[in-house]
């Protein structure tokens, strides 16, 4: 048995010898490598903070010491050590979280796995406990690009203040976020990396001194109580001394006795303590370390001696088109200009920052910064192109709202990342935005369907200069190109049939779902129009006169259900006196559970069988009087004179383990218990099955 294979559990490591130490550490290291080229995820963070977090469990008792991990994608050490080894289905559906999970141990304590948070949550913890008279350390680790974070200063600010509160700050610094870290703080810390001359000077006073004798250790305790003016005039670490936090290093966070050392004397001082460790990202794989980019941050599954990849790509992604389609902009227009947080590759910039390096930005993980520095940029004259990820831009909403729309700033926000994410789980899904901005006056939301689209779609966005715009895309290959049959008003025209009775607006990448629901649909002699309306909101001004043609709408979005685009095309129909029933596919209002896209889609009915199977439950046919063709006709409780479109009742997603909320179209009606104790009305339950045949056929 190996020595990590004996680790069940934090107490396990602290029979371990000094060389048994170091062979866990290879032990790990050859793990982590293996396991995770099987099946992706974030490798070089892992392979920096081995010893780190070996030190951490053995100086301290987690779960009672509570250990908290910043971002949490460097926590799979830790989970190693707190007793979870299988990483067989990492990130997969019923597998590890790639980030920290409550629901899996005891030793995690924080889930959400946007950066900078940490140590808020160590300042609230450490309150609690101060205020409770509980025993117990509260540790912090956060990454020296966290610390670019303006909410990381607030929490510092705030920590400081209470000089008789213990907290202990471990910063790990590899000088990296995704890339290197930029930025003052970056410059500060890279200072106090190169600067060892203090701890030379001490080590080697302490040393000649205390061989002294009779006075030689009273006069070592004298310099090294007065070692703060000592200490600056070899390394400028003032930044934290100058806030009221006692500073510990630089150290080599490899060298697990110095790091043990450093932790155990930090719990013994009453009050916060920053413990800077360097570390090296990819440390110990070769690959990584040669990996210039980002030293394998995230990696996808692959053979670990080639890295090649182990499955094909699957065509361009949405993150390239972009990349690609905005050096163009850029060669034609000289005043439009980009930011990006601490994610310049992730988000597609790198060939634009390379073509035009004195045009784009990395502010760090400071959302809220970009965005108002992106309205200062447009009121300077330029066009700035804001990149982020979707989850991330949550961040900065009072500062588009307030400092870019309210000022008619020309910013454009690009949304990668939107929608289900899967393997990265509930925090990373960008599944909010197209509801939360709802609300901004002024905005402009655009959701492409294909390559072709977000093209088009940017180059509109980027001539807009009195508001702000937006575009949105997936984390996923882009799919073919999907033409249009027509064009009314700014909404093209997917699909149309001779005698429509559904209007499928189709927003975005859900245009493929609409269009194979639809031809399920026809197949039960139901007619239906499928559109994209390309810009969400505003709603298009036809799309009223366009659904009041059709006895049902049907909105499908890759966006929660709340306030989302169906709710806006509901608003907008019933300002246009137009009482078509409005039905809303979408993600219900929950944190959805880390698998892969597809697997998600399926378990919340974001599919074409699922979706046709339930318009089809409203639907019943007309019994025909003649040899003509059945018409579908809407049931009594759904009849457009009688049902208001803002009153109609929502289509409630499929969700595993719950019940749909709200009340269900045939209520009353005869019903069928379903396998997972979900019941459903009769007629529509034998809908759902005679499509699920015919798919299946």
């Amino acid at each position: 048995m190996s020595i990590l294979e004996s680790i069940r559990g934090p107490r396990d490591l602290k029979a371990l010898s000094e060389s048994e130490l170091r062979q866990l550490a290879e032990e790990i290291r050859e793990f982590l490598v293996h396991a995770v080229a099987r099946t992706g995820g974030h490798l070089g963070p892992n392979l920096g903070v081995v010893e780190l977090s070996i030190a951490l469990h053995r100086a301290f008792e987690s779960p009672v010491d509570r250990i908290l991990w910043d971002t949490g994608h460097q926590s799979y050490v830790h989970k190693l050590l707190t007793g979870r080894q299988d990483f067989s289905k990492l990130r997969g559906k019923g597998g590890l979280s790639g980030y920290p999970s409550r629901e899996e141990s005891e030793h995690d304590i924080i889930e959400n796995s946007h950066a900078s948070t940490v140590l808020g949550w160590a300042d609230g913890l450490a309150k609690a406990r101060q205020v409770q008279g509980e025993k117990g350390h509260v540790v912090a680790v956060i990454g020296d690009g966290a610390l670019t974070g303006g909410m990381a200063w607030e929490a510092l600010n705030n920590i400081a203040a209470a000089k008789d509160r213990p907290l202990i700050i471990v910063v790990n610094d590899n000088e990296r976020s995704y890339a290197p870290t930029i930025g003052g703080l970056a410059n500060h810390l890279a200072t106090l990396r190169t600067t060892d001359g203090y701890e030379k000077v001490l080590a080697w006073g302490k040393d000649v001194l205390q061989r002294t004798p009779v006075v030689g250790h009273t006069v070592y305790e004298a310099l090294h109580g007065a070692k703060k003016g000592f200490k600056d005039a070899f390394a400028p670490q003032g930044l934290f001394e100058d806030l009221g936090l006692k500073y510990v290093g630089p150290i080599d966070g490899h060298d697990l006795r110095a790091v043990e050392s450093a932790l155990r004397r930090a719990k013994r001082f009453h009050g916060p303590v920053v413990i800077h460790c360097l570390t090296e990202k990819g440390r110990g794989y070769e690959p990584a370390l040669a990996h210039k980019e980002d030293h394998f941050h995230t990696v996808g599954a692959m053979d670990p001696l080639t890295c090649e990849p182990l499955a094909p790509t699957g065509g361009p992604s949405w993150t390239s088109v972009f990349g690609d389609e905005i050096v163009r902009i850029g060669e034609e227009r000289e005043d439009v200009v980009a930011i990006t947080a601490a994610m310049l590759h992730p988000v597609g910039l790198t060939k634009f920052a390379e073509r035009f390096p004195d045009r784009v930005w990395d502010v760090g993980i400071a959302e809220q910064h970009a965005a108002v520095s992106a309205a200062g940029l447009a009121t300077g004259g330029l066009h700035p192109v804001v990149a982020v990820y979707a989850t991330f831009l949550n961040r900065a909403f009072d500062q588009l709202l307030m400092d870019v729309a309210l000022h008619r700033c020309g910013v454009t926000f690009v949304l990668d990342r939107a929608g289900v994410t899967g393997v990265d789980g509930p925090s990373h899904n960008g599944m909010w935005d197209m509801s939360v901005l709802q609300v901004v006056p002024g905005l402009r939301i655009a959701a492409p369907r294909d390559a072709d689209q977000l093209r088009a779609q940017l180059r509109e966005a980027v001539a807009v200069d009195d508001a702000p715009t937006l575009i949105r895309f997936p984390k996923e290959s882009v799919g073919p190109a999907i033409s249009a049959v027509d064009r009314v008003g700014g909404l093209d025209v997917l699909h149309r049939a001779d005698r429509p009775e559904v209007l499928l607006v189709a927003v975005g990448v859900m245009a493929p779902v609409c269009l194979q629901a639809a031809e399920l649909l026809e197949a039960r002699g139901i007619g239906c129009t499928v559109v994209d309306p390309r810009w969400v909101k505003p709603v298009d001004p036809v799309l009223p006169g366009l659904a009041a043609e059709h006895r049902l709408v049907a909105v499908v979005e890759d966006n929660i259900r709340s306030a989302g685009v169906g709710s806006a095309v509901a608003l907008a129909l019933g300002d246009a006196d137009v009482d078509v029933p409005v039905r809303r596919f979408g993600i219900p209002e929950q944190f959805l559970a880390h698998a892969k896209r597809g697997e998600v889609l399926a378990d919340i009915g974001l599919t074409p069988v699922e979706v046709a199977g339930r318009i089809s439950g409203c639907l019943v046919p007309r019994q025909p009087s003649s040899a003509a063709s059945p018409r579908p006709v809407l049931p009594q409780a759904l009849r457009a004179e009688e049902t208001p479109a803002l009153a109609a009742p929502d289509e409630s997603p499929r969700t595993p383990g719950t019940r749909a909320s709200g009340r269900r179209a045939g209520a009353g009606a005869p019903r069928t218990q379903l396998l997972d104790g979900r019941t459903m009305p009769a007629e529509a339950a034998a809908a759902k099955d005679e499509l699920s045949k015919e798919t299946q056929g």
